[in-house]
């Protein structure tokens, strides 16, 4: 009755639900999430027949899961603000100098010239000066001896001196909130220093508090909500090594058990690094102990390209082949069968913290454990109820796991596989046994991930299935347990571990050539909008339906059409399906399922032949007589049933592969890119035109020791993102403004991951390795370039055109310029145009000086034409520098509204003070990506609705 119930997976499916709504809902509408879940499992309950103990069991769960998330989040808050309200104001402890101390609770990781860790405070006080101040004025050293180390008795006698005086601020108590510390390194020998802190590590340092980034744009990545559910609220910014002072724990506690962990961690790594070569090692660093930090950049997107990352992650496939393994090797030392269970079981946890203990290895490790238990004892062996204590035990341990990408994908998948793969069996019991089971696993895992692939990541290759099936295999049986052989080889046979290193290579060499090669078909890559819940809901109810009709269909197909009066047994029947034992469960559904109901196979009587209900129904079987079960007639109704799931899962993909519809409306979404412009034109006939992409600014050329391993670059973490999220699968045309970097950087990664038709730019060309780099890629990509100039236009669709109204064409001697001009000051040549919305009007401007502006009026007046039809809306040129903007341009265009695109604290001082209080004096709404984040308008017949994705005031 247990595996039947299954009371622990109802229960963990209802717990699920309610920390779910807890998470999405609150007020009125969670009441009503709740009250609507609760109504659910008392019409689940009854249908089912279960009594009332079971229902009032998965109300309870439902309502103490809501109970539970509501209780964590009312403690995931921050105690700093309360903590220093009496020195400073909440609005003021962003950017404040403070000074901490705290414990060091998790691996340190350098990137470059930044060393991240995470610390458990037990003190602060606000200030620059303390206990730092007073050791670092002690201590007599300038800068580089600090940098250089010098870790001796001396310094640390100081840091205990400081401790022991209370010098400076006295430091206010702090009850275990955790922080993340980044610290810039200021010198290469800085480097030496950091490597010397470790997890558990006493720490005192001064640096600056600074809340994490928002999200500011909609729809994307919140890093100040992804660190609430680490419960962490505030950034401590530190710099130089100089400002922190460490000491080892001097007594033993558990937290050691840890650090140990990191350091054996860290020693694996250094081996791989002997083994390996660069872009080998960080590849079998993350394959093997599941270090991903060194990984090639463009290796990971290339796997990610074809859904294989999470071969990259450990997860349930390496526990499983650990478990294995030392299975197989117990066994062959001539364990007992109990003994090689138990010790395996206490091996596990071991493989778990050295693997880095992510959601996915956590659960793959609970699982092993439970069912190596359920093994020894002969208890819970259904693999559901196992799923689902694994999935309560993590969830009641933290609730946040439920966000986590990581925890949902290893959960649904391992679920769907056992739900949906016995479903989908039948269906490919003609093939070998060996293939029909490596397709039916691929397949089934391809399925179920799909929705969360592209909820997440907004893409999704139709080769995903081909590269699985043939590299999950060949890197889980070959390389992997190379790679593992060489690690273990390497302290007692090094000559040995080089050679298994080196196949190992061989065969990386042969992964890495065949995933690009497999990547060079671009049209395999779909590019998705996030769905809906409800739709991904929708989806796995169409796909489980599908399927099982299938089954049934095959069910009745596979079953025998005639049977004498001798019963034949059970056991062929079920035998002539390819069934396996993990599998029992899907029969219940198809031929079992029939017989305990009363279809014609249920066993009979010699004598004769008994209806549904075991009632003699008058008639007798001679030895010899065909019985003709009625399968046609559930082979009709089965292939009604399958036909409309296959329409209705069809339909969904094609609802949730095409972009929103805006009904007839436009859209223009000045996006936030930081210092730089990037603009997304949606036409009301569905068209996408790209208007500059931003780019990440760099000053000067920096040591190598500073260049980061995966640096953040606008386009590629933040522009294209953005547009896969919103489901634009690809762009009709992106106009290119000018050159300068805070416009043209971003689009290189724009035209590397989506389809581009058309390139329109000003004419000239920038003197820049990163602009001549685009212009090649456009190329290579045959994207249309196209030189415009006043008097061009561009019609998407009937309700848009743009007008465009600089730069002036090019001429030599009277005649059109053959040659490309190169031009070092790209602003004044920045292209500029009017765009006509169904009916409205809007300005484009990119940097354009105030020189380009007089121009373009005193153009205009020499047509006679005093003064332009006004413009709702302009876009301020140059950042709103003082370099533009000027009172004759606002007096020609007459505009309602401006909208300034600035980073936040941006060193430029970006908008100008003058160019605002002109904005200001001719009564212009000003709208500010600096202040407002995203700003959308929506551009239908009846008019402009604006919507910004901060909460700044709108100037005016």
């Amino acid at each position: 009755m247990i595996v039947k119930i299954r009371p622990l997976v109802s229960i963990a499916v209802w717990w699920i639900a309610g920390s779910a709504a807890a998470c999405l809902f609150s007020g009125t509408r969670l009441l009503l999430a709740g009250a609507g879940c609760l109504l659910l499992i008392a019409v689940w309950t009854v249908s089912r027949k279960y009594g009332w103990k079971y229902t009032a069991s998965l109300g309870m769960a439902l309502l103490a899961s809501v109970l539970y998330w509501e209780w964590n989040e009312g403690r995931n808050v921050s105690e700093l603000t309360e903590i220093l309200s009496a020195e400073v104001s909440a609005a003021e402890l962003n950017e404040m100098p403070v000074q901490v101390e705290g414990i060091i609770v998790s691996a340190v990781e350098r990137d470059g010239d930044r060393v991240d860790f995470t610390l458990k405070l037990s003190g602060i006080a606000s200030g620059s000066d303390g206990v730092h101040s007073e050791v670092a004025v002690s201590a007599g050293k300038d800068a580089d001896e600090q940098a250089a180390g010098m870790p001796n008795a001396a310094g640390l006698a100081l840091f205990n001196q400081a401790e022991a005086t209370g010098a400076g601020h006295t430091l206010q108590s702090v009850h275990g909130e955790r922080t993340v510390v980044q610290v810039k390194l200021q010198a290469e020998a800085e480097i030496a220093v950091a490597a010397g802190w470790r997890r558990g590590d006493r720490v005192t340092m001064n640096g600056e508090l600074a809340l994490p980034s928002e999200a500011r744009n909609f729809g994307g990545f919140d890093y100040r909500a992804y660190l609430h559910t680490q419960r962490i609220h505030w950034l401590l910014k530190v710099t130089g090594t100089d400002a922190v002072r460490a000491k080892e724990p001097s007594s033993w506690n558990p937290a050691r058990l840890l650090r140990w962990n990191d350091a054996a961690r860290a020693a694996l790594g250094s081996e791989m690094d002997r083994l390996f070569q660069v872009r080998h090692a960080g590849y079998m660093k993350g394959l093997v102990i599941g270090i991903q930090d060194e990984l090639d950049p463009e290796t990971f997107r290339q796997f990610s390209q074809l859904g294989l990352t999470h071969i990259l992650a450990i997860s349930g496939m390496h526990v499983a082949v650990y478990v294995g393994a030392l299975l197989f090797i117990l066994r062959r030392l001539r364990l007992s069968r109990e003994t090689a269970l138990t010790v395996v079981f206490m091996l596990v946890p071991l493989y778990v913290l050295l693997s880095g203990a992510g959601p996915s290895v956590v659960r793959a490790g609970l699982m092993s454990m439970t069912g190596l238990l359920a093994a020894r004892l002969g208890l819970l062996k259904d693999g559901m109820n196992i799923l689902a204590l694994a999935a309560l035990l993590m969830l009641v341990w933290n609730p946040y796991f439920l966000l986590s990408v990581s925890f949902q994908l290893s959960f649904l998948v391992t679920a769907g596989l056992m739900i949906y793969v016995p479903l989908a069996a039948p269906l490919l019991s003609r093939l070998p046994k060996w293939l029909a089971g490596a397709l039916n696993v691929t397949l089934i895992a391809q399925c179920v991930s799909f929705p969360l692939t592209i909820y997440y990541f907004n893409q999704f290759s139709l080769l995903s299935f081909a590269a699985n099936l043939v590299l999950v295999p060949f890197i889980t049986f070959l390389v992997l347990p190379l790679g593992t052989a060489a690690l273990l080889l390497a302290q007692l046979l090094p000559e040995a571990a080089h050679r298994v290193a080196q196949a190992a290579e061989l065969l990386n060499n042969a992964t890495f050539k065949l995933v690009e090669w497999i990547n060079g078909y671009s049209g395999g890559v779909l590019i998705w909008r996030s769905p809906s819940l409800l739709w991904i809901g929708a989806y796995y109810l169409l796909l489980y339906g599908l399927l099982y009709v299938l089954k049934r269909r095959a069910d009745a197909r596979a079953a025998p059409h005639d049977m004498e009066d001798e019963t034949r047994p059970l056991a062929e029947l079920a035998g002539g399906m390819n069934q396996t034992a993990g599998e029992a469960e899907g029969i219940r559904g198809g031929v079992l399922g029939r017989i305990k109901s009363g279809s014609p196979f249920r066993k009979q009587k010699r004598s004769g032949l008994t209806d549904g209900d075991g009632r003699p129904n008058g008639s007798s079987a001679r030895p010899g007589t065909a019985l003709q079960p009625d399968w046609h007639a559930a082979s009709s109704w089965t292939g009604l049933a399958a036909w409309g799931c296959a329409a209705g899962l069809a339909l969904l993909l094609v609802l949730g592969y095409r972009p929103v519809s805006l009904g007839g409306a436009g859209q223009i979404s000045y996006l936030d890119v930081g210092q730089g412009d990037s603009i997304l034109i949606t036409t009301p006939g569905g068209g996408h035109i790209l208007v500059d992409g931003g780019g990440t600014l760099n000053f000067g050329k920096k040591e190598e020791w500073r260049i980061r391993r995966d640096p953040f670059e606008v386009g590629a973490k933040t522009l294209l993102p953005l547009l896969k999220q919103r489901g634009v699968h690809r762009l009709d045309a992106v106009i290119l403004t000018h050159g300068d970097q805070d416009h043209a950087g971003g689009l290189q990664a724009v035209l590397e991951g989506m389809p581009v038709d058309a390139l329109l730019f000003n004419g000239t060309l920038a003197d820049s390795q990163a602009y001549e780099e685009l212009m090649c890629t456009a190329l290579q990509k045959k994207v249309k370039l196209y030189a415009v100039h006043q008097g061009m236009s561009l019609v998407p669709d009937a309700g848009t055109t743009l007008h465009f109204l600089w730069p002036e064409m090019r001429t030599q001697d009277g005649t059109l310029a053959d040659a490309i001009p190169l031009a070092e000051e790209q602003n004044h040549d920045s292209v500029a145009f009017r765009l006509m919305m169904n009916g409205h009007s809007l300005l484009f401007t990119g940097d354009m000086d105030k020189a380009a502006e007089l121009e373009i009026v005193e153009a205009a007046e020499r047509a006679g034409i005093a003064g332009a039809a006004p413009v709702e809306v302009l876009k301020a040129a140059h950042h709103g520098s003082k370099t533009s903007t000027g009172a004759g341009w606002l007096q020609f265009w007459q505009p309602k509204t401006a909208v300034i695109s600035a980073g936040v604290n941006n060193p430029y001082g970006h908008p100008n003070g003058e160019v605002l209080e002109r904005l200001n004096t001719a009564g212009i709404q000003v709208y500010r990506t600096d202040l407002h984040g995203e700003i959308q308008m929506k551009v239908s017949k009846e008019g402009i609705v604006v919507r910004h994705r901060l909460e700044g005031n709108a100037g005016n």
